[in-house]
Parts: C-alpha cells; sequence; structure tokens
C-alpha cells in the first residue's frame, strides 16, 4: 500500500510540474495570451493607418482640393497674384 502511494504521488508530481512548468504548460499560455493581445492591438493601429492612407489615396484621385493642399504645404505654392505671408512665433 505504501509503495502504491509513493507511485501515485510521484505521479501526481510529474503532472502537476508538466501542467504549470512543462511544454505547453501555464505560464506559455500566458505568455501567448500577451502576445496575442500585443498583436491585435498592433493590428488594430495598422489598420486605422491603413485606412487614413485609403482616405487620403481617395481624395487624391478624386479632388484637386487635395492635390492643392499637397502641393501647398509640402511644396510651398503659390498661386498667381496671391500673396504668402510667414508668421514666425517669438517663442520658438
Amino acid at each position: 500500500m505504501r509503495m502504491l502511494s509513493l507511485i501515485l504521488l510521484t505521479l501526481l508530481v510529474a503532472l502537476q510540474y508538466q501542467l504549470w512548468l512543462g511544454e505547453g504548460g501555464y505560464r506559455k499560455l500566458l505568455h501567448m495570451s500577451e502576445s496575442v493581445a500585443a498583436q491585435e492591438a498592433e493590428n488594430a493601429r495598422l489598420a486605422e493607418r491603413n485606412h487614413r492612407l485609403l482616405i487620403e489615396v481617395s481624395d487624391l484621385k478624386e479632388g484637386q482640393a487635395a492635390i492643392e493642399e499637397r502641393a501647398r504645404s509640402e511644396l510651398g505654392f503659390i498661386r498667381p497674384n496671391e500673396t504668402f505671408y510667414l508668421t514666425l512665433d517669438p517663442h520658438e
């Protein structure tokens, strides 16, 4: 009877080790859950970025206003008979 109890106790300890510390155990599950959550957050951020880029591409394809706005801000475009005023912030 004592030998059977010792065998069962050893088996229980071995199974508990596999459950908590072994490959595919509880610690691995927690790590994978954190990885999945981080990847989902990154995917959501990238999906939002892609959505904004699609809107910008659509605006550039369809309208002259978006093209003009980009030319003004990035290339310094000024229409004929327009006067450009540059104001500087004295605190910068």
